[in-house]
């Protein structure tokens, strides 16, 4: 294993390094659990048990796990999963100074991936035989491969429901112990209410917001009672331009459009595509799970606006239309060898 590609975040139980794998020297990312951290082991099984019995491709795929026993005698766990070559979506909405190299996303290229994340979980809430809510879903668990297609990673959180969302890990935390990221956890959840697919609408909205406004949940400006919901709310009715991440002006790589005259001077259909991106955050992450819509809706939703978007013109020639998404895999729901 070579140097750690992430460290230990709420929810991740270990460190993440890039290594390689089988006599070709394939590279992949090696997640070693630290089993001294409180839930780690309970981590490890759920991620197992999740990415074991799923197949979809905007989920990070694992291809194998390690459990064993270390130099020093202690216990060694590790999964072991594709390796992203763009890293995590975190540090493309948040370059820090190691990543000021990375040209920001296109108003297109977020939208194609908040479309991935809303598949992923469609999926996951919708078309597994035993619905997976993930728990945890914040732009550092969204992975990005080498044409930035999203895959959601990170399942230590994730809960495996009956109907009647009924928790089938047991030996999980229970509700009012509930773990998850700042900013991006429900708050419901607060109340004691059980982990359910609303929750993770909520996450969504949260993050979609995040994506096109370049703000996190959790900046300074949020105090009180004034959250980044309302500062969307505050400005959207203006001027939906007004709140749009300022990034999104500066073009990706190898692109010489001047992006902001185009916005700048968006038509009535480019404003609409805009403002309904930004409803759609904003009715996932209402306050009440009732008034959120279910990813079945919103994935659908998304999938009207890029095709809108794409008919205005404002994508230019040079943003080719993506290619149409995989329809999901489902696999046996099977734990086997884990």
């Amino acid at each position: 294993m070579t140097a750690i590609i992430f460290n230990s975040c709420s929810g991740s139980f270990g460190n993440v390094y890039r290594g390689t794998l089988g006599p070709d020297g394939k590279i992949v990312a090696i997640k070693v659990l630290n089993l001294q951290q409180k839930g780690a082991f309970k981590g490890f099984l759920a991620e197992c048990k999740a990415l074991s019995s799923v197949r979809h491709r905007n989920l990070v795929k694992i291809l194998t796990a390690c459990s064993s026993i270390d130099s020093h005698r202690n216990d060694f766990k590790a999964l072991v999963y594709e390796f992203m070559v763009n890293g995590n979506l975190d540090i493309w909405l948040h370059p820090n100074d190691e990543h000021m190299q990375f040209k920001p996303l296109s108003f297109q290229r977020r939208l194609n991936i908040t479309i991935d994340v809303a598949s992923a979980l469609d999926y996951l809430h919708h078309q597994c035989r035993t619905p997976i809510i993930h728990c945890d879903l914040k732009p550092s668990n969204i992975l990005l491969d080498d044409d930035f297609t999203a895959h959601i990673s990170d399942f230590g959180l994730s809960r495996l429901i009956f109907n009647s969302n009924k928790d089938i890990f047991s030996g999980h935390p229970s509700s009012s112990a509930f773990q998850g990221t700042m900013g991006y956890i429900a708050p419901e959840y607060g109340m004691g209410v059980c982990p359910s697919t609303s929750g993770d609408v909520y996450s969504f909205g949260i993050l979609l917001l995040e994506m096109f406004t370049g703000r996190r949940p959790t900046d300074n400006i949020f105090k009180e009672n004034f959250n980044l919901q309302k500062f969307v709310k505050s400005v959207l009715s203006k001027r939906a331009t007004g709140i749009l991440d300022q990034s999104i002006f500066c073009g990706e790589v190898g692109e010489s459009m001047d992006e902001e005259g185009i916005w700048r001077d968006c038509g009535t259909d480019q404003a609409k595509c805009l403002i309904s991106v930004f409803e759609i955050g904003l009715i996932c992450s209402a306050e009440s799970p009732k008034d959120r819509k279910d990813m079945n809706g919103v994935a659908r939703d998304l999938l009207s606006i890029r095709d809108k978007f794409l008919n205005t013109g404002i994508h230019e020639d040079r943003i080719q239309s993506p290619a149409p998404r995989d329809r999901c895999e489902v696999a046996a729901c099977s734990t086997s060898g884990f």
